[in-house]
């Protein structure tokens, strides 16, 4: 199984979309196996945003990431952050499908409601630095079994 670290922004808390981003991974079959709300310190958003430092955006994104609480989640599945970005949509909300969380609910790409790991070593890292491994949790659910049928 994948994992894959998301995190509903301050425009999606404050908005009220965390529930919405939540449902409709968990739509998709994805089993949610962390989560916090996270009041954002200036140290984890340089960590987090550290491939970013120098960019003329940069600033903007740090004083973005600790304006209000962000959700942080880890989740996990076959294939997890593929189908997590491709729920998600295109990073530019005006590039995003309809019936992905950005096509629906966002049209600013700097405030664009939602992050995820863009591959397995970025969600590592992300997950590492957002999460101590006993934060986790460990379990099977029933559902399982009809999400992944037996190979």
């Amino acid at each position: 199984m994948e994992r894959s670290f998301v995190m509903v922004k301050p425009d999606g808390v404050q908005r009220g979309l965390a529930g919405e981003v939540m449902h409709r991974l968990e739509r998709r079959g994805l089993k949610l196996v962390g989560c916090k709300l996270v009041r954002v310190s200036q140290d984890l958003a340089e960590r987090h945003y550290a491939e970013h430092k120098g960019k003329p955006f940069y600033p903007g994104l740090i004083q973005f990431i600790t304006s209000s609480p962000v959700l942080a989640m880890v989740w996990e599945g076959e294939k997890a952050i593929g189908i997590i970005r491709t729920t998600m949509g295109a990073t530019d909300p005006a590039q995003a499908g309809p019936g992905t969380i950005r096509g629906d609910f966002a049209v600013d790409k700097g405030q664009n409601l939602v992050h995820g790991s863009d591959g397995p070593e970025s969600a590592e890292r992300e997950i590492a630095l957002w999460f101590k491994p006993e934060d986790l949790a460990e379990y099977r659910r029933d559902i399982d079994n009809w999400v992944y049928p037996a190979r």
